[in-house]
């Protein structure tokens, strides 16, 4: 089957080409469960897609006529489908932390440079200001935000990464919420800059939380389960 893996936006004389997602999500429907479970043997044996996806992302790097919203869904699906291109060269394995150094290895060339995982997140995805994307990216680990099995979109993109978040918080094997104590994912820790430049981690649990948690509430960190999320 032939999928368009370009969208070309015919502005007055120019014409901007752009990343067309639809094949990631087909990967993503095809070989991820509702519950985030990857099926990383089925890709390995048909990688063409998630090849042709990854070639479509290197020759159309975000320009700065691209919107917020675009460079995000465009780093946040590019983020996911490296980290699953890096699991499958090392497959089978346990979990990401097998791997040597995996966040900082620089298989990937977008245009003049060499990328890591890392560069995505800190230096791009960060510097963005939405502390939402730490709920769509996903180190292929248990303990992670699930991968969504449908690729993000500039259209869709506020309400995808509100659902994600919803999702996260109020998973009670990531996180337990009551009014009075959190316990809470590292990630809140290890991110705990991007959260407050957002108004703080409990005013940012209180937005999204199904549970009225105090301002007052105290706070704990889980154990991080860096199993692989197969």
């Amino acid at each position: 089957m032939k999928v368009l893996i370009f969208i070309c936006l015919i502005f007055s004389n120019s014409v901007l080409c752009q990343v067309n997602h639809q094949l990631w999500t087909q990967i993503l429907s095809t070989h991820v469960s509702q519950d985030g479970r990857v099926n990383y043997d089925a890709i390995k044996k048909n990688p063409q897609a998630l090849n042709a996806y990854i070639q479509s992302l290197q020759k159309n790097i975000p320009e700065e006529s691209w919107n917020k919203n675009e460079k995000l869904a465009y780093w946040i699906n590019a983020y996911n489908a490296l980290t699953i291109d890096l699991i499958l060269r090392h497959y089978p394995l346990n979990s990401i932390k097998d791997i040597k150094k995996p966040w900082d290895q620089t298989l990937w060339k977008f245009g003049d440079d060499w990328i890591s995982l890392n560069d995505i997140e800190h230096k791009v995805l960060r510097k963005m200001e939405e502390p939402r994307i730490h709920f769509a990216i996903v180190c292929a680990s248990m303990s992670c935000p699930k991968l969504q099995n449908a690729a993000f979109t500039a259209k869709n993109l506020e309400q995808q990464l509100d659902e994600a978040t919803l999702e996260f918080l109020n998973d009670t094997s990531k996180n337990k919420i009551s009014k009075e104590f959190l316990e809470i994912s590292k990630i809140f820790r290890w991110f705990s800059k991007d959260f407050n430049n957002a108004g703080g981690v409990i005013d940012f649990i209180r937005k999204y939380s199904k549970i009225d948690v105090s301002a007052k509430a105290k706070i704990n960190y889980l154990d991080y389960n860096w199993d692989l999320n197969d």
